[in-house]
């Protein structure tokens, strides 16, 4: 095995010139009003967990890369599993595998894995990712009862055929069963904010959260979205997680700065998530959440772990926002009417076209709640190369 080592501390190319104005440029749409109070219910733990977010390792992101990780668009579990293996001792520097995952885990914990099944089959979380997690969850002792893969909705999990695809014994959990129910919400635990006018302005977390799991490992992939500028770590566990989510949005506005920030600020999800990996397997650069085709997901081959959510989704916009230039696609932080399209396909076709003037600002916009680093020059970045 070839190893390559080293941390970066300074933005790629253009990309860079943009990060150095993300607050004001995110915070600079078009005739926007300015962002409503938010307000955020929550439980207040009796001791705040120290492995909650920003986590044991605020700042740093663990970036892994093996060139045979998919081979004829399989993804390959072995290659999967040393990858996993190396970014966790990376992370953690331990010795061993068992010993990184011990520093998050033991085996009293009931561990939720947060996947993302949205985009299912062509960009979602990969199974073989999950499946690596939870038998690195079970050498570790904890009985497979007691490790729970969810997403919020049903009907993608089932698109994704998780239940089949994962090991016997692991519990597969939707949150909602259908459009509007909302029977697995916990009413006590909220965010409260009127955004345009709505008439329900409460987005509720899920019991499953508040009342059996202790630990959850997030497992997000890393693509683009049509109105947060990306879906990483942040989105993935605000947004998966509470209901009623989709009224920040109105086109082409969105508040998803800074409301996602404040979803993930809620106790007690923020001092029960301990670990992020985000699946970079396949990039999605444009067309996100949902892709149509594959003409915009790369191969990247990639895994980013981590425990601040912030460092690494700011990782990743870079490196989304790289591709885009490169292949000559519209910037994440584009705020040009003329660019907006209010035909959903024309949008999933054509990169030079956006939906929503987009805000990838969201997750400055977290760090500033003290839920991780944004800053790229703080930001310890290191990249592992296997071969």
């Amino acid at each position: 095995m070839n190893r390559r080592h080293f941390v970066r501390s300074s933005c790629l190319g253009t990309a860079g010139l943009l990060f150095k104005s993300a607050v004001s440029i995110g915070e600079n749409v078009p005739s926007r009003s300015g962002p409503p109070i938010v307000t955020v219910h929550g439980h207040l733990p009796g001791k705040p967990s120290p492995s909650g977010i920003p986590g044991l390792y605020p700042g740093r992101v663990v970036e892994v890369f093996h060139s045979r990780a998919i081979e004829r668009n399989r993804v390959s579990q072995p290659v999967v599993g040393r990858m996993l293996e190396q970014g966790m001792k990376e992370l953690t520097g331990e010795s061993s595998a068992a010993a990184a995952w011990r520093k998050f885990v033991d085996p009293s914990d009931v561990v939720g894995i947060k996947i993302n099944s949205s985009g299912a089959p062509r960009c979602c979380s990969s199974p073989e990712i999950v499946r690596e997690v939870i038998h690195a969850l079970r050498a570790i002792g904890v009985p497979e009862h007691n490790v729970v893969v969810y997403d919020r909705y049903s009907h993608e999990i089932d698109m994704g055929s998780y239940q089949t695809l994962l090991p016997v014994g692991t519990r597969v959990m939707g949150i909602e069963h259908g459009a509007l129910d909302a029977s697995r919400y916990d009413l006590s635990v909220y965010c409260d904010a009127n955004f345009f006018g709505e008439w329900e302005t409460r987005s509720y977390i899920a019991r499953l959260i508040t009342e059996e799991l202790t630990k959850i490992i997030n497992v997000p992939t890393m693509k683009d979205h049509c109105a947060s500028g990306v879906t990483g770590c942040l989105k993935n566990l605000g947004f998966g997680s509470f209901n009623n989510v989709a009224r920040a949005h109105q086109q082409p506005y969105t508040f998803t700065d800074p409301f996602i920030g404040y979803l993930c600020s809620t106790e007690p999800l923020r001092s029960k998530t301990v670990l992020h990996i985000m699946d970079g397997l396949r990039e999605l650069w444009h067309g996100g959440p949902i892709p149509r085709s594959m003409d915009f997901v790369l191969e990247a081959k990639t895994l980013f772990l981590g425990t601040d959510p912030v460092a690494i989704d700011s990782i990743e916009l870079e490196a989304i926002e790289e591709k885009r230039l490169a292949e000559g696609a519209l910037s994440l932080w584009d705020q040009d009417p003329k660019n907006l399209t209010t035909d959903s396909e024309e949008f999933l076709r054509n990169s030079r076209k956006n939906t929503y003037y987009r805000q990838p600002g969201h997750i400055a916009g977290a760090g500033k709640l003290g839920l991780g680093i944004f800053d790229r020059k703080q930001i310890d970045y290191r990249q592992i190369q296997l071969t």
